[in-house]
């Protein structure tokens, strides 16, 4: 069976990209009033943040031949966003492919399906969140999609979204709105910064 392959999007401007280096998906995710969001997908990485344009996969379930393909046309700065339909009986990923991706400058994975390998994913900076874990390894028989619309974890990601994540989840946005939103995430991050430091003035106060 074959992979159906479009066109990439075009890639989220490095000031985008910088804008969002270091801002929390829970802050993201607040103002976009608090509906979108994968959920159910977990970092398995060493840490650090996620950000980058998505490269979008649908595969299906324990079949990894379309993640082949995009690797074939990954960009630097792509994330590549895996619809494996939720499916934890076979891994889509290993160390392998992650090693493989890292030495393209991909920015990381984001996938609704299993991998393996993980004593090697979470000695990793390449950010890497999924549903779970199995030992078991994919077909490689297709079909496939690449550059498609996709779900994660109920949420609805465009080719050319920007892609954000970290501890807490995975966010993903059009450049668009992720511009439009950018004066209200500042101001919560300010908002937030001066709350907590007034906690801790307090105490230090208290503790005086």
């Amino acid at each position: 069976m074959t992979v159906t392959e479009l066109p990439s999007a075009a890639p989220v401007a490095d000031d985008l990209l910088r804008q969002y280096a270091n801002v929390a998906t829970s802050i993201v995710s607040d103002n976009l009033d608090r509906l979108p969001g994968a959920v159910g997908l977990l970092p398995f990485h060493a840490g650090g943040q996620l950000v980058g344009t998505a490269l979008t996969v649908r595969t299906r379930r324990g079949d990894n031949l379309a993640i082949h393909a995009a690797l074939r046309i990954a960009r630097p700065g792509d994330v590549i966003v895996v619809d494996g339909g939720g499916d934890t009986s076979q891994a889509l990923i290993g160390e392998i492919i992650l090693a493989h991706a890292e030495s393209l400058g991909v920015a990381g994975f984001v996938i609704d399906g299993a991998i393996r390998d993980v004593a090697a994913i979470r000695a990793s900076k390449l950010p890497c969140f999924a549903r779970g874990v199995t030992h078991r390894g994919p077909y490689k028989n297709g079909p496939g999609a690449i550059n498609v619309d996709v779900a994660i974890g109920g949420l609805v990601v465009h080719p050319g979204d920007l892609v954000v994540g970290d501890e807490d989840g995975v966010v993903a946005l059009s450049p668009k709105v992720a511009a439009d939103i950018l004066p209200g995430i500042r101001a919560q991050e300010e908002k937030e910064r001066l709350k907590l430091e007034g906690f801790r003035t307090g105490a230090r106060l208290r503790a005086v």
